[in-house]
């Protein structure tokens, strides 16, 4: 065990081997009685759950713990953050975000509720509660997206050093970075609560 633990590539092989066995579990225990749709509808609901995971938590150790903190760390030590920490972080966080909102697309259209929940209701005339909520939760995780790729992302690029930028433009772009994965972390909660409370309040 430790072996597999000492690894994290082989942790996570380990995890998703595990998490497979358990979807067999879940079969044997139906009785065999699934269908391709119910598979594939909770692996598309698995893989978005994931990503979401990934990049919420992210977002959320980027504002509950870097931000907060860098003013206590010495300045000869903050170049491992920068310089390290940071552009990993990013990687996982920029990609994380991807893939919830393509994956949430794909499970939207899988079960046929994608232009619907886009609409918020309105092509059903806002009588299906829970394609407004859903739709709502769509909305404020494609605006929070947008913010990673297009705001966040590129203004740490220059805040980190990554691309050639002025000196001077350092500090802007990493507060412009930071307001704005600020703002995805007001809109993460609300978002949240669209998308469980959809599935579970009109389920």
């Amino acid at each position: 065990m430790a072996g597999i633990l000492s690894n994290l590539r082989s942790t996570i092989i380990f995890s998703v081997i595990l998490a497979i066995l358990m979807y067999v579990l879940y079969y044997l225990v139906a009785g065999g009685s699934y269908s391709g749709m119910a598979v594939a509808t909770a692996f598309l609901r698995w893989t978005h759950v994931v990503s979401g995971i990934m990049w919420i938590g992210l977002l959320w150790y980027f504002n509950f713990v870097q931000i907060p903190n860098m003013v206590n760390i010495p300045d000869e030590q903050k170049p491992a953050i920068g310089k390290v920490i940071a552009p990993a972080a990013l990687f996982w966080f920029r990609w994380g975000a991807a893939f919830t909102l393509l994956t949430g697309l794909l499970l939207a259209g899988h079960r046929g509720y994608l232009l619907e929940t886009l609409s918020l209701g309105a092509m059903e005339g806002f009588a299906n509660g829970q394609h407004v909520f859903l739709g709502v939760g769509m909305w404020l995780g494609i605006i929070m997206a947008f913010n990673v790729w297009f705001i966040i992302w590129p203004k740490q690029k220059i805040a980190l050093g990554l691309i050639d930028a002025p000196s001077a433009a350092k500090a802007p772009a990493g507060r412009t970075a930071m307001l704005f994965s600020r703002t995805n972390t007001l809109l993460s909660l609300p978002m949240l609560v669209s998308m469980a409370g959809a599935q579970t309040l009109f389920g």
